[in-house]
């Protein structure tokens, strides 16, 4: 058995608002009235690390071409801890818990059962909101988009003939797209 390949076991993401009590300090009212806090934070697991070796020891006919063929060949396991780290410091897991496959043989890993680097993103808005006339109001609006500025890295590459690059994340989403000002 396997995890899917979409398979987010833990996702958790809660918005919120906020009216800061600022007006209870004392001072001109136009100045601390309106403030307010909102945000959406997210921390969830990442997507399962798919094991592949992209040649066809197995010799079933499955080397590896475009669209994933079924069975695809998989790595051996070597009872090496699996060591699951910090992905800006090196490899996401330990490459040496895994060797090729001997020739003639399928490997003995599943094909996913460990996830990959997850998501931790905050983002936050700052505003505060003035009367100013029975019919004007204006709102000032500070946004922060991935406030601490985590990376959010892609999945890691599985493919155990990618060299040393198996193990390893191999790039991070893209940063939030804002508006153009025009």
């Amino acid at each position: 058995m396997a995890l899917s390949a979409f398979d987010a076991t833990h996702n958790f993401v809660v918005s919120y608002g906020y009216n800061l009590p600022f007006d209870r300090l004392g001072g001109p009212g136009m100045l601390i009235r309106g403030w307010q806090i909102s945000g959406i934070t997210r921390f969830s697991t990442g997507l399962p690390v798919t094991l592949i070796e992209a040649d066809d020891n197995s010799l079933l006919g499955t080397f590896f071409t475009g669209p994933i063929p079924l069975p695809i060949d998989t790595p051996n396991v070597t009872g090496a801890s699996l060591s699951i780290g910090d992905p800006r410091k090196g490899p996401y897991f330990n490459p040496a818990a895994f060797v090729q496959e001997t020739i003639g043989q399928l490997g003995n890993s599943r094909r996913r059962f460990f996830h990959g680097p997850g998501v931790n993103n905050w983002d936050v808005a700052l505003l505060k909101d003035t009367h100013i006339t029975e019919r004007l109001d204006l709102q000032f609006r500070a946004e922060f988009f991935n406030l601490f500025n985590h990376v959010q890295f892609t999945n890691v590459q599985g493919n155990i003939n990618a060299g040393s690059a198996f193990g390893n994340a191999q790039a991070a989403l893209a940063p939030p797209h804002w508006p153009a000002v025009r």
